[in-house]
């Protein structure tokens, strides 16, 4: 028995942190050097990780460090690095066929990924599905669809909202004025309005009652002073923002969102980038809300870090003609093929394992509302779950460098988070996290706040 104890605490203590050298190490800090002159200064990196390899839930750099990924490369390797499963399917299919582009051309993968989506999304209608490269090109399809289905032009997107950096997806964007800086004119009739961020309730209202307010808005000043619901081609919402903070809004806010569109013939667009493919515990994040969107967008962990987006839509929505929309690398055979597993993990115990990881990491972390001043919230669904800090309780006011200096402390105990709107603490590990790592997660967390009172 003392010899299967022994064998246990070593493989836990794989999955766990090892800091070996000062960071970045010296073999990490050539390729910093490097990359500082080579690369585009666009990219916004929060500490200097170096990723060398990564299994699982860990990352190791070049110098033998090793992280507890609570990032999965942003919310993108949904059964962790490198899944066994995943890389002999990925390279089955390189051995296979590599490239023949979907739009001109057919082949299984592409048409058995877009039958298993038809049959996942949200609905009993008949689905269609277009692939591209992106969460950015999957809105850029669902913002053309939607505009060719209705045609309308104007779109309606919500403050807080990301949805990606290619101008149409920009143009949506309202989530860092840093974002769109610079690139005017951006695609044009886009209205934004507030979304139901009840901890910071736009019209000052209590949060636990202010979840209509902004419809309130949407129906009686923008529908009757900015734009008639008529020209209204679609809204566009993230069930769970993402970039915006992590927030999740209040059930009856995206039912009533569901009964405007209706009313009004507008498309609903449901962006689940981010929140989508078990990330909540739900296949989608919507799913929580009993609502069933016209447009659904996909990424990020579609192919557990194979580049891949998804459009589905109702068939009747997307019966646009031969040569309206297309994609030379979209819906590439590898990527399906990772896609098709994923899909197959997640419903054989991944998402399972995120909703019990998931209940477990708020658990841990509900406590910290009562026991730091910094700590305003603690939110979100399965594994996507946000810490919101406050340099104030009372008045609520955004803590960003406190934010950042959990985020920087956490690297340096080994575990990797990153920050999401001005001042929230972004949580989204691997679906594939195991108790022990979360456990740890929350120990790091919980001791890098402490050092802020």
């Amino acid at each position: 028995m003392k010899r299967t104890n022994e064998a246990s605490s070593r493989d836990t203590a794989h999955k766990l942190p090892k800091i070996v050298t000062t960071l970045p190490g010296p073999k990490a800090k050539e390729v910093l050097d490097m990359d500082t002159k080579y690369v585009s200064p666009s990219y916004t990196r929060s500490y200097p990780l170096v990723a060398e390899s990564a299994a699982g839930s860990i990352v190791t750099d070049p110098d033998g460090n090793r992280f507890l990924d609570f990032n999965a490369g942003i919310a993108v390797c949904s059964t962790g690095h490198c899944h066994p499963e995943i890389v002999k399917t990925i390279q089955d299919q390189a051995a296979k066929l590599i490239h023949m582009s979907g739009t001109d051309f057919y082949y299984s993968a592409q048409t058995r990924l877009a039958r298993k989506l038809a049959q996942l999304a949200p609905g009993e209608s008949p689905k269609k599905v277009f692939f591209s490269n992106s969460g950015a090109e999957a809105v850029e399809c669902a913002m053309k669809l939607a505009r060719y289905k209705t045609g309308r032009t104007v779109m309606i997107a919500f403050i807080g909202a990301f949805h990606g950096r290619t101008m149409g997806a920009l143009s949506l964007t309202a989530s860092k004025a840093l974002q769109r800086k610079g690139f005017a004119p951006l695609v044009p009739q886009v209205v934004h309005i507030p979304y139901a961020y009840c901890y910071r309730c736009e019209f000052g209202k209590d949060p636990k009652t202010c979840g209509t307010d902004c419809l309130r808005y949407l129906t009686e000043t923008v529908f009757k002073k900015v734009v008639d619901p008529s020209d209204v081609a679609g809204i566009i919402m993230e069930p769970i923002q993402g970039e915006g903070g992590y927030v999740v809004p209040p059930r009856d806010f995206v039912q009533k969102l569901r009964a405007i569109t209706r009313e009004h013939g507008i498309m609903l667009i449901a962006d689940e980038v981010q929140s989508g493919i078990g990330r909540t515990g739900k296949m989608f994040a919507i799913e929580h809300f009993d609502v069933q969107p016209d447009i659904l967008c996909i990424a990020k962990g579609i192919a557990s870090g194979m580049p891949l987006g998804c459009t589905v839509a109702d068939a009747s929505v997307m019966d646009w003609k031969p040569g309206m929309h297309a994609s030379t690398f979209g819906g590439n055979p590898i990527s399906c093929e990772a896609a098709l597993k994923t899909l197959e993990l997640l419903e054989a115990g991944v998402m399972e394992n995120c909703r019990q990881m998931g209940a477990r990491l708020k658990e841990r972390l509900a406590g910290l509302v009562e026991s730091s001043p910094h700590v305003g919230d603690v939110r979100g669904e399965g594994l996507m779950v946000g810490i919101e800090m406050v340099t104030d309780k009372q008045t609520r006011a955004p803590a960003p460098a406190l934010r950042d200096r959990v985020v920087n402390r956490c690297f340096e105990k080994g575990v990797l988070i990153l920050g999401c709107g001005p001042n929230t603490v972004r949580l989204s590990p691997p679906l594939i996290i195991e108790r022990a790592q979360v456990d740890f997660a929350a120990d790091v967390l919980e001791a890098a706040i402490r050092e802020l009172n």
